[in-house]
């Protein structure tokens, strides 16, 4: 699987810095026996212990191939698909603001294929429960990761 985003997201699109709006994602190279996607936006460098998980999406169908720029937290999402509550507390994407002063922080985007047509979660999902259901069905990813200090 191959994913791609609009480079101009990468630093100061979404965020502290940006109008917080999810970024234009896209992908291909979907495996034939996926039965759905699911996307996850995880900061593992966050003072936080374990992280800071900015968005996740799940039962996203196979025959989606792009999420439009700001379309988190609208009807411009795929349909069917859930936003997982992120670690801003809002089932919505939640764009990288890194605290200032600390070492630049990785952020991984992350496009999953799934064994499975559904998982049972719903929008109060935590960003754990979502990767722990996530990673128990990936059959395949692409993933893309960007580096942001402030």
């Amino acid at each position: 699987m191959n994913a791609t985003i609009d480079n101009k997201y990468v630093y100061k699109g979404f965020g502290c810095e940006g109008e917080n709006l999810s970024p234009q994602l896209s992908w291909e190279g979907v495996p034939a026996e996926a039965k759905s996607l699911a996307i996850t936006y995880y900061d593992p460098d966050a003072p936080t212990g374990s992280g800071w998980w900015h968005w996740t999406v799940v039962n996203i169908p196979t025959s989606v191939s792009e999420i439009p720029e700001g379309a988190s937290g609208t009807d411009a999402m795929p349909a069917g698909s859930v936003e997982g509550r992120s670690d801003f507390g809002e089932s919505r994407f939640g764009g990288s603001c890194p605290p200032v002063g600390d070492k630049p922080h990785r952020y991984f985007l992350t496009v999953y294929a799934l064994d499975v047509e559904k998982l049972d979660l719903d929008a109060n999902a935590s960003g754990a429960l979502v990767g722990f259901n996530v990673n128990a069905h990936s059959i395949a990813q692409a993933q893309i990761m960007a580096v942001y200090g402030r």
